[in-house]
């Protein structure tokens, strides 16, 4: 499914006009993707959470120079479902 699909379905369901839809999308997106560059998580209960997750750093080879070259230490985004989320998929 598509953000725009997303904005057509929640403009149907609820009878609000799609540019507002969309607006509230974006900005819902824009936030989540603040916090996490502040490393703040962010909780929805019921559905699920944005978190950051930290790599270690690690060794890594290049096959093709025949090297061994260090990976630093990074962050990283994931989603981690709500075990009613998770219910629901299954």
């Amino acid at each position: 499914m598509t953000k725009a699909e997303i904005v057509n379905e929640i403009a149907k369901n609820t009878g609000i006009d799609k540019a507002t839809v969309l607006t509230t999308v974006e900005s819902f997106m824009e936030t989540v993707k603040d916090s996490l560059a502040k490393k703040d998580n962010v909780y929805l209960r019921g559905f699920g959470s944005f978190i950051i997750k930290e790599r270690a750093e690690k060794k890594a080879r290049n096959i093709s120079k025949n090297t061994t070259i260090t990976i630093p230490a990074h962050n990283i985004p994931a989603f981690r479902p709500a075990k009613s989320f998770t219910e629901v998929v299954k």
